[in-house]
C-alpha cells in the first residue's frame, strides 16, 4: 500500500469517526419537566424534548471515544456477510400499487429501517435511506454493505413517507428530496415536531409534523389511512449543538384492511405496551397486524442499551404490541456498532425460542423480499393467490400463519 493511499484511508477513518461523533457525542440532558405540565406534553422541556420513562442523557464525547477505542482494540465489528438479498418483485409491487381497493397487503424490506408497506390502497415508505453512506458527508461514515432492495427509480408510487427522527441513517435528505420529485407529485412526509424545517429548507413542501399521539390522514382507495406518531425511547441530533431539539417517535398506522406499527429506532421501554393499550379499541384480536421492529445496532450494551433494543428486547416489544407478525429491521445494512452484520438474526432466533414464540411470528427477510399478509377484511389474499395484482412467486405466510424464519446467510 502506498504512503499516499494509507494517509487517505486514515483520513477517511477519522472523518467517519467524527461523523459518528456528531450523532453520538456531546452530553445533553433536557431540563426537568414542569410540575404543571399535563401528561400529554410532559416530554416538552423548554426548547428540547425528553423520553417518558427515563431522564435520558446522551452520552458525552469521552464515552464515545472510549467505545471507539475498545472497538479498535478488540477488532470490532468482526468481518461478516451482509444481509442476504433477493431480486425485488417489481411486477407485483407496481401492479399492487395500481390495484386500488383490491391492493394486497404486503411489506417489502429495502434495507436498514427502510420498508415499503402497501396496505388499504396506499403505499407508505419508512425512514428512507438510499444513499451509499449514513453520514453528513459523502466521502466518509458508515458505508452500505448491500445495495437497497429497490432503487429510488424502481419504487412504485409512494403516498406517504414517515420519518422517525433526524439521525442520518433514518433521515437521509438526498433520499427525501428525490422522493419529493417522484412522478405524479410528492408524497406526504410525516415527521416529528421540529423536523419540518429541515425538509422545507431542502425544498420539500408537503410536510406534516406531529407531536406524540397526534395523527394525520392519507386518502386511500379503500378509505382514509390514519398515521399516528407514538412515543419511543430514543433521542435526536444531527450536530454537536442540537441534541434533543427535535422530537423522535414511532408510528401506528390504521388502514381499512389492517394496522401496522413501525418503531423507527428505539430502546426498550413500556411505550410499546402503552401504544397497545391506547389503541386497544381499534386493534383486531388485541394487537397490531404487523410490527416493524429494530433488531440491530445494540453492542456494546453499556453504550447502546437506552437507545437501541437488542433482539431479546425486540421479542418482548413484539409481545407487548400483541403483534400477529413482526419483521426485524435495522440490521445487516450499515456497520454501525460492535456486533457482526449477520449476528442480529442469530440472537433473534435464540430469543424467540427462549420465549416460546412460534415459528413465523417474528421473522427477518432478505433485502428486497416482499411478504404478503392477509388483510383482516378478507378482501385481499396472501401474495401468490388470486387477485388483480400478479402473484409474488413464493409461498408467503398470512398474518398468524407459520413460516420458517429466514436465516441471514451469504447471498448466493
Amino acid at each position: 500500500m502506498t504512503s499516499r493511499r494509507r494517509i487517505t484511508q486514515q483520513a477517511a477513518a477519522w472523518a467517519a469517526a467524527l461523523a459518528l461523533a456528531a450523532s453520538a457525542g456531546c452530553s445533553t440532558r433536557p431540563p426537568p419537566a414542569s410540575p404543571d405540565a399535563p401528561p400529554e406534553v410532559v416530554h416538552h422541556r423548554g426548547d428540547r424534548f425528553q423520553n417518558r420513562y427515563v431522564e435520558f442523557e446522551t452520552l458525552g464525547t469521552r464515552a464515545f471515544w472510549r467505545w471507539k477505542f475498545e472497538q479498535w482494540r478488540d477488532g470490532l465489528p468482526p468481518p461478516s456477510p451482509p444481509a442476504p438479498r433477493v431480486a425485488a418483485d417489481h411486477a407485483f409491487l407496481d401492479a399492487n400499487a395500481a390495484a386500488g381497493a383490491a391492493m394486497q397487503t404486503s411489506v417489502t424490506w429495502i434495507g436498514h429501517a427502510t420498508a415499503l408497506v402497501q396496505m388499504g390502497g396506499v403505499a407508505i415508505l419508512t425512514d428512507p435511506i438510499f444513499s451509499e453512506r449514513a453520514s453528513p458527508v459523502s466521502f466518509a461514515g458508515p458505508k452500505r454493505a448491500q445495495p437497497p432492495g429497490l432503487a429510488l427509480d424502481q419504487l412504485p408510487r409512494v403516498d406517504a413517507v414517515v420519518v422517525s427522527h433526524n439521525h442520518y441513517d433514518h433521515c437521509d435528505l438526498p433520499s427525501l428530496v428525490a422522493l419529493a420529485k417522484q412522478r405524479g407529485g410528492s408524497p406526504l412526509f410525516v415527521v416529528p415536531l421540529g423536523l419540518r424545517a429541515l425538509l422545507v429548507e431542502a425544498g420539500i413542501d408537503r410536510v406534516v409534523e406531529l407531536d406524540w399521539w397526534q395523527s394525520t390522514k392519507v386518502e386511500g382507495a379503500s378509505g382514509p389511512v390514519e398515521i399516528v406518531l407514538v412515543p419511543v425511547q430514543h433521542w435526536s441530533g444531527r450536530r454537536l449543538d442540537d441534541r434533543m431539539r427535535t422530537l423522535w417517535g414511532g408510528y401506528a398506522v390504521f388502514a381499512p384492511g389492517g394496522s401496522f406499527y413501525f418503531a423507527g429506532d428505539t430502546g426498550y421501554s413500556p411505550d410499546f405496551a402503552d401504544a397497545r393499550a391506547r389503541f386497544a379499541p381499534r386493534l383486531v384480536d388485541g394487537g397490531f397486524d404487523l410490527a416493524l421492529l429494530p433488531i440491530g445496532a445494540y453492542e456494546p450494551r453499556w453504550f447502546m442499551k437506552l437507545s437501541h433494543m437488542n433482539p431479546t428486547e425486540a421479542v418482548q416489544a413484539s409481545i407487548d404490541l400483541g403483534a400477529k407478525l413482526t419483521v426485524g429491521i435495522h440490521w445487516g445494512t450499515f456497520p454501525l456498532t460492535d456486533e457482526a452484520l449477520d449476528q442480529p438474526p442469530k440472537d433473534l432466533d435464540a430469543a424467540r425460542v427462549a420465549r416460546g414464540l412460534r415459528d413465523g411470528s417474528f421473522v427477518v427477510l432478505p433485502i428486497g423480499e416482499t411478504l404478503g399478509l392477509l388483510d383482516r377484511r378478507g378482501e385481499a389474499t396472501v401474495a401468490g393467490a388470486a387477485g388483480p395484482p400478479p402473484p409474488v412467486p413464493r409461498s408467503e405466510p398470512g398474518v398468524g400463519q407459520a413460516a420458517p424464519p429466514v436465516r441471514a446467510a451469504r447471498d448466493s
